[in-house]
């Protein structure tokens, strides 16, 4: 009995070891979130996640993109400009219904996040890893060439698509999956670089006023901004929660 007793101990510890790793690396994600949010807010940490506050608006304004050619619109560019504001413009036929116009704003909010996600998700397996920062690296190259229209986004886009590109063919493995966990972090945490903006009917850009998401959200299904901000804000700590969850499982 005691030779079987010590058989199922040591059969019980890469188990348990797996489950420390997967917390270290749980507690690491959350950690490097709390940092982004802490440095968003500094009076220079901006500089520091300039490329990836960039990012995030391409994450915003493609989902906005998207959505409205999903809604059977002509997705005509997409514009970022240095303060790291944008907007994706979208043209269609006739008046957008109701539901169309209330997605195509909640898709630009839930896109980061969408996008973190399935990153984290990525996460999982070498291969997986390595063709998340393929796609991304293709979509943000490719997105700059067919609809982006600012120097902004020239300068900074296809810069972070080749160094996506060159982890995935020349990176070593830690790195890669190091990456696509960081770039995943940074898009679930996006929204909380301006989380006001969620409560607002509108915002500055460019130095004019302009409706916010939840205030389109608003116009077109009644209920009040504040309400489709919480629900929002409800459906991103959801996903994130089950994201990291099915990334971790073994």
């Amino acid at each position: 009995m005691g030779w079987q007793n010590n058989s199922n101990v040591w059969r019980m510890r890469p188990a348990n070891q797996k489950r420390e790793a997967d917390n270290r690396e749980i507690v690491l994600l959350v950690l490097l979130g709390f940092i982004s949010i802490l440095l968003w807010h500094s009076p220079y940490g901006g500089y520091l996640l300039y490329p990836f506050s960039i990012l995030a608006t391409w994450f915003h304004e493609m989902g906005h993109g998207l959505a409205a050619m999903a809604f059977g619109n002509d997705f005509e560019r997409l514009v970022i400009f240095p303060d790291g504001s944008g907007y994706a413009l979208h043209i269609g036929e006739g008046e957008p219904g109701r539901v169309s116009q209330a997605a195509i704003a909640a898709a630009g909010l839930l896109g980061p996040t969408v996008a973190g996600c399935l990153l984290i998700l990525a996460s999982r397996a070498h291969k997986m890893t390595k063709g998340a920062l393929i796609a991304l690296g293709v979509a943000l190259i490719g997105s700059t060439l067919i609809w982006v229209r600012s120097t902004t986004g020239w300068m900074v886009l296809p810069a972070l698509g080749a160094i996506c590109l060159g982890l995935a063919f020349y990176g070593r493995e830690q790195h890669r999956r190091f990456s696509v966990q960081f770039l995943g972090v940074q898009g679930c945490i996006s929204i909380y670089r301006d989380f006001g903006y969620l409560f607002t009917e509108g915002g500055m850009m460019e130095g004019r006023m302009q409706m916010s998401d939840t205030g389109h959200i608003e116009q077109a299904l009644v209920l009040p901004y504040w309400f489709w901000g919480g629900l929002i804000t409800a459906l991103i700590i959801v996903m994130v929660f089950y994201a990291l969850k099915i990334a971790h499982r073994r």
